[in-house]
């Protein structure tokens, strides 16, 4: 893949942060000089890295062109000699290269809160939720992140109405943000007599966990209601009115947290799940405006419809985005997401470096 319209167009971008740093008025918008430091860095650091792998190229093509006008035997012996390891370091800056050729996603390095409710098929649906939120937290549990339940509701049966999670540690919404959208499972319910395959449906929303120093929300704007925590069924587990509802009226953005006994608690967790949401209704509302003056759509892992298929009589799961599947199903729903979700961001970085190296070549 010719990634040279976007070395070209970073170039420029690099000239035009130089030339904005030098302003005499940079230091007048502290916001925004910062952020024209860390893109100075930034591209700095990987042109650095881009000309020191097109350099070793170089050096490449001059040993392989020497091999063929030299005629000294010892010296041809040290030129071969001095191939593999160039080869290979070449390898491993072209790798290096590839990966950072694409700017980062300014969520990346933050927690995630995932939340899970079942959609079409009744309690089986409700019984696959719980099936992915053990999948996701043994996976959690794997990578060493903390694991905070923030909301459930069961169901008689031992399913899940809804759930939320917040996972906390090292990559948890680079590594899950593709995760967003529609899993189907088709299977054979426990209850099914007959053997008949069910087709059922879960949502699974993956939020960039929200600082409170992302944005203010005026007090306001919420409605604040208290009441009775309930349980599966929708019986009463407290007899104090310890669960919260918070309403963010210019939205209409409603989140609910029971999970506490504590009504300070459940407030703290309904507000960290309203920020999380305000957080991506506004990052969704800017990658619209974004995306509708562009050519070529930059993949992004957004919510679709039925972005997976979890078939259990063919032991395979599928990933309908990219046309991936793996047949280790079992495996999978135990945790095992790690070869999954490396295989999910190949192809979506692939997808995003097409379309940025279309839309640099269209610019240019």
């Amino acid at each position: 893949m010719d990634i040279t319209p976007l070395i070209t167009r970073m170039r420029a971008q690099f000239g035009d942060v130089e030339r904005r740093l030098a302003a005499p008025d940079a230091f007048s918008d502290r916001q925004s000089y910062e952020k024209l430091t860390r893109d100075h860095q930034r591209l700095s650091a990987f042109l650095a890295l881009y000309d020191s792998f097109q350099a070793k190229l170089r050096d490449l093509t001059d040993h392989r062109q020497l091999l063929t006008v030299e005629t000294d035997p010892e010296f041809l012996d040290l030129i071969r000699a001095e191939i593999p390891p160039l080869e290979e370091e070449i390898r491993r800056l072209e790798a290096r290269v590839m990966a950072q050729v694409l700017p980062p996603d300014a969520n990346d390095s933050r927690n995630t809160i995932l939340e899970i409710r079942p959609a079409a098929g009744g309690d089986e649906a409700a019984l696959f939720a719980g099936d992915l939120l053990r999948m996701y937290t043994r996976f959690a549990e794997r990578q060493g992140w903390k694991i905070e339940l923030l909301s459930q509701t069961g169901t008689d049966l031992g399913g899940l109405k809804e759930v939320g999670v917040s996972l906390q540690g090292p990559d948890a919404y680079r590594l899950l943000k593709l995760e967003s959208g529609v899993h189907r499972v088709q299977r054979i319910p426990s209850t099914e007599s007959s053997g008949r395959i069910h087709t059922s449906t879960v949502t699974v929303a993956v939020l960039p966990e929200a600082r409170e120093v992302d944005f203010q929300i005026d007090p306001t704007d919420l409605e604040i209601d208290v009441y009775r925590s309930s349980g599966a069924g929708g019986q009463h587990v407290n007899t104090t009115d310890s669960a919260v509802r918070i309403t963010h009226k210019p939205t209409g953005l409603m989140v609910a947290s029971q999970q506490e006994r504590s009504q300070f608690r459940n407030r703290e967790i309904a507000m960290r799940l309203l920020r999380s949401r305000l957080l991506e209704a506004k990052q969704r509302e800017e990658q619209a405006r974004y995306d509708a003056n562009r050519k070529a759509q930059v993949g992004s892992g957004e919510r679709s419809e039925r972005i997976r298929t979890f078939n259990f009589p063919q032991n395979r799961v599928t990933d309908h985005r990219f046309g991936i599947s793996w047949y280790n199903l079992p495996a999978i729903l135990e945790g095992g997401l790690q070869d999954l979700l490396d295989d999910l961001h190949a192809a979506a970085n692939r997808t995003r470096l097409e379309a940025e190296i279309a839309e640099a070549e269209t610019a240019g």
